[in-house]
């Protein structure tokens, strides 16, 4: 027989805890916690990473979803194709969420923004569009300490945040754009259609700065460390950038693809985005060659953000994105 003032026994302690869970379970205690408020999702606006010398920020543009990928992406293959890639890859199939990136790069001498989102007049409208203004200050800048700003090319989504409340967002930043790009959005009365509603937002966003603009060519330097490289076919002067940093490389492509499947793993599906679609597929195939033959990380401005990854050749002939996970890290 046990005293009463002996310790309990180890026997003791567990049944006694087994008999209050079971007490609880059955109802006879009150709630041990009160109901917290739900606090609606989250996603990061910004990622940053050093990179060689450099450093590297990524700034969320958009998380809007749009109805696709086809007709937009694969109207060259069947409506059937495109859905069944899109279940065989667990995504939705009559929408999806293209990633809106700007990008920017400290280089320790310059401060330089790689396309300015969709601003006021771009692709996607606010409040669900146009973020960089409003995020410039959250991932650790000022508009005025932008020193250059490059344009991939000049459609809405990529200029469209180079004016903030009719003037220019970036007082003190220079321009540079593909003079080829720059020659085909400019004059007035030459396209039609969609593309002369491009165009509008085009002169509206460079004329006020067109004194600050620099015109690039393929095999240009936009500042030692970044190459400029021809990329045509998305729009007549296109252009993409190697970024280069002891030893590291890293490659914006603009808009070579412009969703994270369809556009890898079936190059040659016609994308009604690019201005001149067979040569578009034709600079992809190059593209995603080149990237996976040298092995390059890739800053994608329409990849899920924050749009840094790599690629993998798949027995298909196609691609897949490989998104970075700790790999600039170390």
């Amino acid at each position: 027989m046990t005293s009463m003032n002996s310790a309990p026994s180890r026997r003791h302690i567990l049944a006694a805890g087994s008999a209050a869970a079971a007490s609880q379970f059955l109802g006879r205690s009150p709630p041990a916690s009160a109901k917290a408020s739900k606090l609606g999702p989250f996603q990061q606006k910004s990622w940053r990473v050093k990179f060689g010398a450099f450093e590297l920020t990524t700034i969320e543009d958009s998380e809007a979803f749009i109805d696709g990928p086809y007709p937009l992406i694969g109207r060259n293959g069947s409506e059937q194709e495109v859905r069944q890639l899109m279940r065989d890859n667990f995504l939705p199939e009559t929408r999806y969420q293209p990633g809106f990136s700007p990008t920017i790069i400290n280089t320790g001498n310059e401060i330089i923004l790689f396309d300015t989102g969709n601003g006021s007049n771009g692709f996607v409208p606010r409040p669900q569009g146009g973020w960089l203004a409003a995020q410039l200050g959250p991932a650790g800048f000022k508009p005025e300490e932008i020193d250059i700003v490059v344009l991939s090319h000049g459609h809405p989504d990529h200029i469209g945040g180079v004016i903030e409340n009719g003037a220019p967002l970036f007082p003190n930043a220079r321009y540079v754009i593909s003079q080829v790009e720059h020659d085909f959005w400019t004059p007035e009365g030459k396209l039609s259609g969609g593309l002369e509603k491009f165009a509008e937002v085009y002169r509206a966003n460079s004329k006020p700065v067109a004194e600050k603009i620099s015109f690039l060519k393929p095999g240009d330097d936009v500042v030692p460390g970044i190459h400029a490289i021809e990329a045509y076919g998305h729009t007549p002067g296109h252009l993409m950038f190697l970024i280069e940093s002891e030893g590291h490389q890293i490659l914006f492509w603009g808009d070579c693809a412009h969703h994270h499947v369809a556009s890898l793993a079936r190059p040659d599906w016609l994308c009604v985005f690019d201005t001149d679609q067979e040569m578009a597929a034709a600079t992809r195939k190059r593209v995603f060659d080149m990237v996976v033959t040298d092995r390059l990380c890739v800053i994608g401005y329409h990849m899920p953000f924050p749009s840094i990854g790599y690629l993998e050749r798949l027995p298909s002939s196609g691609y897949r994105w490989v998104p970075h996970s700790f790999q600039l890290y170390l």
